[in-house]
């Protein structure tokens, strides 16, 4: 049976050539996936491991003044302490922060995240350990810095040259001393690393005198545990001390957690592609079954069992699934290659590192490409043994029974009603839970709708017939081929289904999140611009004085980020605002006292959290600040619920008395007169023109949150292209054997008179209905998921109302009859060039 397989596979490899390319790109997808992440979690490993090698031990004190369980830092005591115990060759201390430097354009060199700044140490040779000078020297004195090669290279900046840098307050500049490179992580994400002097790095980033960081290295011979000992009673309860092996190795957890999300969400989008690759596969084994009755039946009546017929289908998508894992693993390295070097060309830096190519990527691909092909060839397979000796003598292909399309309707009513009543379980639900509800609901409904889809076929399809005989002979020829066999036409579909649901879903979710940022947008905020860092970092407070002084501006208000411990609850967010300016740069729909209390040092409290825990004007709330000093406050105002600002607001004099370093991550401006050009300018010329700082009028707000939305979007587009063209490919390949299997009816056809321009088209726009067939359907479920989800973060998003967006769903039918049409140019072609004698004689 093994050699019968093997020659059908020979025999019929061209009808199998889709199969093939279905498998090879899940297969690639799965293997270039592993391969791509092994290689990024080795090279960052390495990286990591070398950057603790001289680390015996390392103090972290890390300053977040948005943090509730922030500590103080580090003292130079401390660092002087340390440094004098037994075994301890050195003890550095170190502060970073934000930092950028604009090219001579005025454009920030790298991505605002990964730019930072820390401080130069000299040792007693004078130079730093941690960095390479390539040319000149340490910055020494207060107007001194140095930077890494590429920002210098990037920046056309040499040795002497006056160079200005942003960080969180007013840009500065500085003389450049020396240029140095790196192996820090910044740097090689694409950033830049300013060094300066320890106590500008210090005035900028901390206190005076204090760290973040203490690395200490090692005398020869010393003990890192004894060092680690004597260390920990130094720094106390409130930093935390561990060896560098000990920081290397948790380095390389993080590493394996954070590489490990990317590979479960690249697989899960490759394991779609492979779920409909399935449905490819099943249906060539189903026509290839189908078109071999009396091959199978003769197979029969000379003594082939029913499982030898089920092993050789089986063995011929066995050998199928290993060519194609073979050739899709070597396309699957093919692939994490280009994903590297398109790292590269996006400016994000990998670590140096040949591609690592273990045993899992090539058992995971050999296993899923065969296993999926086997899988999906199975039912086929067990209807190919059910041929019975007696079909050997008749023409007929093999065809459903009425029994069997019973079961499989019942079966696919049964799993959709499953899923209908978990997604709407999950919408009565909401939140978190309500999503894991309607996940499985989802599932379950895609099942069972993939199983009803062949009864849907007929219905749907049949709307379409008006349209379809305006194309006379040839249109109508095509409609009643669509629903010829219900099965096929619904397995085919099914494909394009699956992808468009998820598209579709993702779609309606994105413009109705987006629609409700628009509306918050326009009716919330007053102010004309609101400045923001670009690393996300919060801004100064000498930058807000700035501003405040900015010709022109009638309102400036910040957005300082605070909190209060409460003496019931836990920690309550809070956000300092400028009592005066506040009603003039947001709209707060107050519902009960007045926003003018915030001056007498009260708090305004949002509805919902007054609600909540029993507050009305009035009340008096006892607290605990950020200097862990406890006070009281009064609710001077109750206000509606609002997507801009915290739960609790208060005047920022109240925290900056608890607060020396307060964090601002937003300015918020009402300029005389509205927005214009010289207003944004006024506002940037009293930054500074500082390159770090963003000015947003309201479409720049909008705009920045919907386009995170739309990039999000546009990801998980490009991870499920993968399942579209397996889709496609389906499409092709059903065509394709679907014409070989009618060669004598479209022979037939031609010798009365259809010409091979009308076969063309008969064949096209078969293509073209069971396109928008499976379109319809995976739109109109897609459509019903999104609306579900959406009522699950109805709570969190207050303005947020169901949209859906008509424009892209019209692209993606018009889309999916493209796709038809292109997958019928080779079908079509194939069945116009059928010679017609030939074709009639056609068994």
């Amino acid at each position: 049976m093994f050699r019968t397989a093997l020659r059908n596979v020979l025999a019929h490899k061209a009808r199998l050539l889709m199969t093939v390319l279905a498998v090879m790109l899940g297969v690639a997808f799965v293997s270039g996936t592993l391969v791509f992440t092994d290689t990024l979690s080795q090279a960052f490993r390495n990286q990591s491991a070398k950057s603790y090698d001289d680390v015996a031990v390392a103090v972290t004190s890390e300053l977040n003044p948005a943090d509730p369980k922030a500590v103080s830092g580090l003292s130079e005591r401390t660092r002087q302490k340390i440094a004098a115990l037994d075994g301890v060759a050195d003890a550095t201390g170190r502060v970073t922060g934000f930092a950028g430097v604009p090219d001579k354009k005025g454009k920030l060199i790298g991505v605002g995240w990964s730019n930072k700044g820390t401080n130069f140490v000299a040792g007693k040779n004078g130079k730093d350990a941690s960095f390479t000078f390539a040319s000149g020297t340490g910055p020494v004195a207060d107007d001194e810095i140095a930077l890494d090669q590429d920002t210098a290279t990037k920046g056309g900046y040499q040795v002497g040259d006056r160079v200005r840098v942003a960080t969180t307050g007013p840009v500065e500049t500085y003389t450049l001393t020396g240029v140095f490179t790196t192996e820090d992580g910044a740097v090689s994400a694409g950033g830049s690393l300013v060094l300066f002097d320890t106590k500008v790095a210090q005035k900028l980033f901390a206190k005076p005198d204090t760290f973040q960081e203490i690395t200490v290295r090692a005398e020869s011979g010393a003990d890192a545990d004894k060092i680690l000992a004597a260390v920990k009673p130094l720094v106390g309860d409130d930093a935390e001390a561990k060896t560098g092996k000990e920081l290397a190795d948790q380095q390389a957890k993080d590493i394996e957690s954070g590489m490990g999300s990317l590979n479960q969400m690249l697989l899960g989008f490759a394991g779609i592609a492979l779920f409909v690759g399935i449905f490819l596969i099943s249906n060539t084994f189903t026509m290839l079954v189908a078109q071999r009755t009396k091959e199978l039946a003769l197979m029969r009546a000379v003594g082939a069992s029913r499982k030898q017929i089920t092993r050789s289908v089986l063995a011929e998508a066995g050998l199928v699934g290993l060519v194609a894992s073979v050739i899709g693993f070597g396309l699957g390295i093919g692939l994490a290659a280009g994903l590297r070097s398109a790292m590269s060309a996006f400016d994000l830096k990998v670590p140096a590192g040949d591609l690592v190519i273990g045993t899992t990527p090539l058992v995971s691909a050999l296993a899923v490409g065969i296993l999926v092909t086997m899988l999906a060839a199975w039912l086929p397979g067990r209807r190919a043994a059910k041929i019975p000796p007696v079909a050997a003598m008749s023409s007929v292909h093999a065809v459903a029974t009425t029994k069997s399309l019973v079961v499989r309707n019942t079966i696919g009513a049964i799993l959709t009603g499953l899923g209908a009543g978990g997604i709407l379980l999950g919408v009565a639900k909401g939140g978190g839970t309500g999503r894991t509800f309607i996940a499985g609901g989802a599932f379950l409904a895609l099942l069972g709708v993939i199983v009803l889809i062949p009864l849907l076929s007929r219905p749907i399809i049949a709307l379409a017939r008006p349209l379809l005989n305006a194309f006379g002979v040839a249109g109508k020829l095509s409609g009643q081929n669509a629903v010829r066999n219900p099965r096929r036409t619904g397995a085919t579909a099914s494909a394009l289904a699956i992808g468009l649901t998820l598209v579709t879903g993702l779609s309606v979710v994105g413009a109705s999140v987006g629609g409700a940022i628009d509306r918050a947008t326009t009716d919330q905020i007053k102010a004309d611009y609101m400045i923001t860092m670009a690393s996300g970092d919060g801004l100064s407070q000498a930058a807000l004085d700035a501003v405040a002084k900015t010709p022109g501006a009638t309102a400036v208000s910040p957005q300082q980020a605070g909190w209060f411990e409460l003496k019931k609850g836990g920690f309550a967010s809070v956000s300092g605002v400028a009592p005066d300016a506040i009603g003039k740069v947001l709209k707060l729909d107050v519902t009960e006292g007045s926003l003018d209390s915030l001056a007498k040092g009260e708090i305004g409290v949002e509805s919902k959290t007054a609600k909540k825990r029993g507050w009305k004007v009035g009340t008096t709330v006892p607290v605990t600040f950020a200097d862990k000093k406890k006070g009281e406050v009064t609710v001077g105002a109750v206000y509606a619920d609002s997507d801009f600002v915290s739960p609790i607001i208060v005047d920022t004099k109240v925290l900056n008395a608890h607060d020396p370093k307060p964090y601002i991550p937003q300015i918020l401006v009402t300029m005389d007169g509205g927005p214009s050009d010289a207003a944004e300018k006024a506002v940037m010329t009293s930054l500074g023109d500082n390159p770090a700082m963003t000015v947003m009028d309201k479409k720049d707000i909008r705009d920045s949150f919907s386009g995170a939305i739309g990039t999000m979007l546009n990801v998980m587009y490009g991870l499920l292209a993968m399942a579209l063209i397996i889709a496609v490919l389906g499409v092709v390949n059903t065509l394709a054997m679907s014409v070989f299997e009618r060669q004598q009816e479209i022979g037939m056809l031609r010798a009365i008179g259809l010409d091979r321009r009308r076969v063309k088209r008969m064949v096209r726009l078969e293509a073209v209905v069971i396109s928008l067939f499976g379109a319809v359907v995976g739109i109109g479920l897609g459509s019903f998921l999104g609306w579900a989800l959406g009522e699950t973060i109805k709570t969190s998003l207050p303005d947020y109302a169901l949209v859906v967006p008509w424009g892209r769903v019209g692209i993606f039918l018009v889309l999916a009859g493209l796709v038809g049409v292109l997958a019928s140019l080779w079908p079509a072609r194939s069945a116009a060039k059928l010679n017609m004698l030939q074709a009639i004689k056609a068994q």
